[in-house]
């Protein structure tokens, strides 16, 4: 599996070829040629989620609990 860098620097670059409104994106020397749209939109949704899971979890709930010591 590729560490955060890696993966945010894929993300980057297929976001930035997407946006110039082509479907080959570079990086690091390899060409990655998409067919349609769609296809470069799962991929990014792809990296994103492996992104977002290298990333700890957040707490969602505090619990606070307190006494007045009596």
């Amino acid at each position: 599996m590729a560490d955060l860098a890696q993966l945010t620097a894929w993300r980057d670059a297929l976001m930035a070829a997407r946006y110039q409104g082509v479907r080959t994106a570079e990086y690091d020397g390899k060409r990655v040629t998409y067919a349609t749209d769609g296809e470069m939109a799962a991929a990014l949704a792809d990296l994103s989620r492996q992104i977002a899971s290298t990333r700890p979890e957040r707490i969602s709930v505090v619990r606070i609990q307190s006494s007045k010591g009596l």
